[in-house]
């Protein structure tokens, strides 16, 4: 877990500079150091499937690879590693995103770990994401959380050979031997 944790309102963490390593989560500014580069290229496989997706199928929802501010409530501003926002609900894209993504992807590392499968997982959930993807580098396996009757379960687990499949986007799939090469 990251040590530095201070109190304020939404109103101050918004005023801090575009790019300040922190996320602010229930309330608290977070110390968020500068991903790693082993964090970028699984978040730019994760990326390539998501493009090579969108290109095949012609979604016409939005992809967005963060970190990309999205505002939940007065106390949750998260700065996902990846989201997607279905066509129909495109008016929440303004400056940033002002609720809940269809589809949020987070890539663990040893920084964020308790943040991302802890209280983020757990305001996605309140807030109705419809689809949670947590990579994970270090093991080298993907969870894939949906959201049944309000709450996640976990829908697929799926190793470094396997095909992670989502629910909300027909067709998709992240082949993770090429996110974990």
């Amino acid at each position: 877990m990251l040590t530095t944790e201070k109190k304020l309102t939404l109103d101050e963490y918004m005023q801090m500079p575009i790019g300040a390593p922190y996320q602010y989560i229930n309330g608290c500014l977070i110390d968020w150091p500068s991903r790693t580069v082993n964090h970028q290229l699984t978040l730019a496989a994760v990326a390539t499937a998501f493009i090579t997706y969108e290109d095949r199928v012609k979604n016409e929802g939005t992809y967005l690879m963060g970190p990309i501010e999205v505002i939940l409530d007065t106390q949750n501003s998260f700065q996902p590693d990846f989201v997607y926002v279905a066509e129909e609900r495109r008016d929440i894209i303004r400056d940033y995103i002002h609720s809940p993504p269809d589809l949020v992807v987070e890539v663990l590392w040893e920084k964020n770990a308790y943040y991302d499968l802890r209280p983020k997982k757990d305001t996605y959930e309140k807030y109705g994401v419809k689809e949670y993807i947590i990579i994970d580098p270090i093991a080298q396996n993907a969870d894939l959380y949906a959201l049944r009757d309000g709450a996640y379960y976990l829908h697929q687990k799926a190793q470094k050979g396997e095909t992670l499949k989502s629910l909300i986007l027909p067709g998709f799939a992240i082949e993770l031997a090429k996110v974990f090469k």
